[in-house]
């Protein structure tokens, strides 16, 4: 669960950014909002959510 709090934040931060930056229209964001919404619902979120999770866990083995 944190991990996906900390994706979505993640996310609207890059969404926010493209907006004040990099001329982002409001339609834009709006699609890109409704996009993960249904992605979401759909039947690869679960392959998804398993690549999310699989590129978290390679990362947190990172040492630097």
């Amino acid at each position: 669960m944190v991990l996906s709090v900390s994706g979505v934040l993640l996310l609207g931060i890059i969404v926010f950014l493209f907006f004040r930056k990099d001329g982002l229209k409001p339609a834009h964001a709006i699609v890109c909002v409704l996009f993960g919404f249904y992605l979401a619902g759909s039947a690869v979120a679960p392959s998804i959510t398993a690549g999310g999770n699989g590129l978290a866990s390679l990362l947190s083995g990172i040492n630097l």
